[in-house]
């Protein structure tokens, strides 16, 4: 059956929800439909189209070849048409919708709750979804509104304000047990001597430690016992706290380790700044009335502020 017979975008849009959750069960908790209403419109979708669209086994939903061209082809269009509905927002007293917020874990954890709790507080009639991933991301792809990195990760071609703390730095501490072991590194360099638990992305890299002082930097490939991804940061903390090795992470997620005792800082004058992150967004004519109305508050008085280094 030809394209122009489909008789509604909406078997489209579902065939777009279950591929972004990939698995009809997870579409269904996104969208409040059954996971059997689902399946039926895909079902009704590739019979018109006469192709199969999603491959389907007992754990997971994927897209076939033509299922991949179909989304590409799609995102525009169903964007475009979540666009046209929503500013129909600009007509209510306050807007509604849902706003899909893609953010690293360290984002999740140490500034953005009291941001998105304020949120609501103020726009009772937005829900708010967060997504949290450490990966590079395609945004549009990904089917959020916005998200949430540091500069260096940013995409190209965004739109990028200020969220959370405008200055951060990095934090190296350990035990006081480990160091009285192992003695207290005079020098970056030392490290290498070390045990250090180390990070490493989902997609396989491990970055080195980075220090800074009077203008030298200084980048060590530090060697340890134990490896996590960032979503897991607190396995490392915890090893750190029972004496197993020195860790650098941010200072704010170590706080109440250093003001407790059970770590104490090192290298403390070699310790990175960096600039806080950025709420970032594809620049359309006209956004989303949710993620509008989150860009304004995070610009206002309103939004929590943490100028803690300054």
């Amino acid at each position: 059956m030809a394209n122009s017979d489909i008789e509604s975008i909406g078997d489209l849009a579902i065939f777009a929800l279950v591929a972004q959750h990939k698995g009809f069960r997870q579409a269904g908790r996104a969208s409040n439909l059954s996971a059997s209403a689902l399946s039926e419109a895909v079902r009704r979708l590739e019979n018109q189209l006469g192709i199969r669209l999603l491959l389907r086994t007992t754990r997971s939903v994927a897209p076939t070849e033509a299922g991949t061209v179909l989304l590409q082809q799609l995102a525009p269009a169903l964007r475009d048409v979540r666009t046209a509905v929503d500013s129909l927002n600009e007509l209510r007293d306050k807007p509604r919708g849902t706003l899909k917020l893609n953010v690293p874990v360290v984002a999740a954890r140490l500034f953005l709750p009291p941001i998105v709790e304020a949120f609501i507080a103020a726009y009772p009639e937005i829900v708010v979804d967060i997504v949290i991933d450490n990966n590079f991301v395609d945004l549009v792809a990904s089917g959020c509104d916005a998200g949430i990195r540091y500069e260096e990760r940013l995409e190209q071609d965004m739109i990028a304000v200020p969220i959370g703390p405008r200055r951060q730095r990095y934090a190296l501490a350990a035990a006081p047990a480990y160091l009285e072991k192992h003695g207290v590194p005079a020098h970056p360099k030392s490290l290498l001597e070390h045990a250090c638990m180390r990070g490493r992305f989902q997609s396989g890299v491990m970055t080195p430690w980075e220090f800074e002082k009077d203008g030298q930097l200084l980048s060590v490939d530090v060697r340890g016992p134990l490896i996590v991804t960032p979503t897991v940061s607190d396995m490392a903390v915890s090893a750190a706290v029972r004496g197993l090795g020195l860790i650098y992470l941010f200072e704010e997620w170590l706080l109440p380790h250093l003001d407790t005792g059970a770590l104490v800082p090192v290298l403390e004058e070699w310790w990175l700044t960096f600039p806080g992150p950025s709420l970032y967004y594809p620049g359309r004519r006209h956004l989303p009335a949710p993620l509008r109305a989150f860009v304004d508050f995070i610009q206002s008085p309103a939004c929590p502020k943490d100028d803690r280094y300054g």
